[in-house]
């Protein structure tokens, strides 16, 4: 193997072709994909909730929303602690 044979990912130049199965180095994987689904969900369900509040809706719909709220956010930490190993 020669030096021009290896590949620097900090070189300056061309853009390289993605790998036809989509495993380059930019296609999104299914844990950023589930990290931004979570977060939206988050976010969705947080904001649900403190629309119930305005609106003085009932409190299993309260209860529902940061049931959902709790869990994704768990989800998240639980993700996160993981990837650190």
């Amino acid at each position: 193997m020669t030096h021009r044979d290896h590949q620097d990912p900090y070189r300056l130049g061309a853009p390289q072709a993605a790998p036809a199965d989509g495993d380059g180095p930019g296609a999104v994987s299914r844990g950023d994909l589930l990290r931004t689904l979570l977060w939206t969900v988050v976010v969705l369900s947080a904001v649900a909730n403190m629309a119930l509040s305005f609106a003085g809706a009932a409190t299993p719909l309260h209860l529902a929303s940061g049931l959902v709220t709790v869990l994704a956010a768990g989800t998240l930490v639980v993700r996160a602690l993981r990837g650190r190993r």
